[in-house]
């Protein structure tokens, strides 16, 4: 690397200096590598894309490094002025973090959760013909990332109606090159597999590491990116983890996790929600669910709540279940076959979600941060009975240290809880119910946009952060 050059952090960099210097060390015979240089903002500064060329033995890795040096260009073009980072999950886990992006140096660029340029509008206080376009950047790794991105780009509409277009992109499904556009299907995979996926997510992770003494005496996950205009944050821990990772106290927002506008309309009443999703209307509820890829011991843990719902002194059941499937097309068929003595709903993956949570009195999930924002939202008392390794752990003490709910991976044990909870210890049930409505914020996609649309509104460029390499 040359010394002065600038450099902005960036996966995609990262990656193509370790697929460099990779090419380099297996193909040295007749292996010429060139670096070349990508300007930017009027010459402003370099990143670095690369070249490789080789023999014959090496004309397959050469033409994947062409593709992805394509890719990096395609990505990599200009600094953006401003742009924002969104924090996806509660506690120790989430993605969230900066990318780079296309800006014509006229505006406001926002990451993952959202761009814009600095173009005008009409209406709203801001001047201009054209509408604002927004750019939410994000992956489908189970279904709380495009949840997110779905339910900003709904609010921005509800709000402004046609002044911004919002366009929602699966970047590495849809602009990367073979393999990387591949690794949004392995995340189901990984995720099955706990001891993979956790030595991937660890493996991989950036870490803030505090030396005394020339000893490292602590680790956290740094997941921010500096650029930032603005990181919005769902709590105030991981606030604070942002200001450890060097963001300043004006680039963070904590408004709450984004979900869906539905989530914040008056819900029906409970016994019109469970007709229309075929329940019994008299009867309390329980949802069941394993988030968008129905993992979790799902089948367990509904035959356990089967057994214990069911009073077997009096001949009938005390309880329902209504199960979420997701994308588990397996599942959803074995749970459909069984004979349940107990009333039960077996739905795969559904949109309305907000209707499913208002039909029932608690809910049992992964500990996936959407879900258990929307779960908030509407009361719910919440049982974990799973959680992915790395970013979903810490959401786990998160529920159960605010008092809104309980952890267990037993289903029998869970089935006891849900079983007291429709009996005897209904009084828990109720507190736990008011403890999520005190942490819930429904309006946090409002906030978001609004303030969004103030940083357009304000018509003047947003002070550049700068990362040197």
């Amino acid at each position: 690397m040359n010394n002065g050059v600038r450099q902005e952090s960036s996966v995609l960099l990262d990656l193509a200096s370790h697929v460099n210097r990779f090419a380099f060390d297996h193909f040295r015979t007749d292996t010429a590598v060139q670096s070349s240089f990508l300007r930017f903002n009027g010459g402003a500064g370099a990143k670095r894309g690369v070249s490789l060329r080789v023999g014959a033995a090496g004309v397959r890795v050469r033409n994947i490094l062409s593709e992805f040096n394509r890719a990096v260009r395609f990505h990599c073009e200009k600094i953006p002025i401003g742009f924002a980072s969104l924090r996806v999950a509660e506690g120790d886990g989430g993605g969230g973090g900066g990318c780079d992006g296309d800006g014509d140096g006229s505006g406001v660029r926002v990451d993952e959760c959202g761009g814009v340029e600095n173009e005008g509008l009409r209406g709203n206080g801001v001047e201009g013909l054209r509408p604002k376009k927004v750019l939410i950047l994000m992956s489908d790794t189970g279904g709380g990332h495009r949840a997110s991105a779905e339910a900003i780009k709904a609010a921005f509409y509800e709000e402004f109606g046609d002044d911004y277009q919002v366009f929602v992109t699966d970047l590495w499904a849809d602009h990367t090159p073979w393999p990387f556009n591949q690794l949004p299907r392995s995340y189901s995979f990984l995720v099955k597999h706990g001891p993979l996926w956790k030595m991937t997510y660890y493996g991989t992770a950036p870490r803030v590491v505090h030396q005394s003494n020339f000893a490292a005496t602590g680790t956290f996950i740094a997941r921010f990116h500096k650029l930032v205009t603005r990181c919005y944050c769902p709590t105030t821990d991981v606030a604070q983890r942002a200001l450890k990772a060097g963001l300043q106290q004006s680039q963070i927002k904590i408004f709450g996790l984004p979900v869906r506008p539905s989530f914040v309309k008056p819900v029906r009443p409970k016994d019109e929600l469970r007709r229309d999703l075929g329940m019994d209307e008299d009867l309390p509820a329980v949802l069941l669910m394993g988030g968008g890829e129905g993992m979790g011991p799902i089948e367990a843990t509904a035959r356990a709540l089967g057994d214990s719902l069911y009073d077997e002194n009096i001949g009938a059941p005390v309880g329902q279940i209504l199960v979420i499937c997701g994308r588990n097309k397996k599942l959803l068929n074995k749970l459909t076959s069984i004979n349940w003595k107990v009333p039960v709903q077996v739905k795969g993956f559904v949109t309305k979600m907000e209707e499913c949570m208002g039909a029932c009195d608690c809910i049992i999930t992964k500990a996936g941060p959407g879900t258990i924002a929307e779960a908030q939202i509407r009361g719910l008392p919440i049982i974990l009975n799973d959680y992915i390794a790395g970013q979903e752990a810490g959401n786990v003490p998160y529920v159960v240290e605010n008092g809104c709910g309980k952890f267990s991976k037993s289903p029998k044990q869970i089935a006891k809880i849900v079983a007291d909870w429709f009996g005897p210890k209904a009084y828990e049930l109720e507190q736990m119910s008011q403890n999520a409505l005190r942490l819930a914020r429904p309006d946090a996609v409002f906030k978001i946009v609004h303030d969004l649309h103030e940083l357009v509104r304000q018509r003047s460029y947003l002070p550049e952060y700068s990362c040197t390499a």
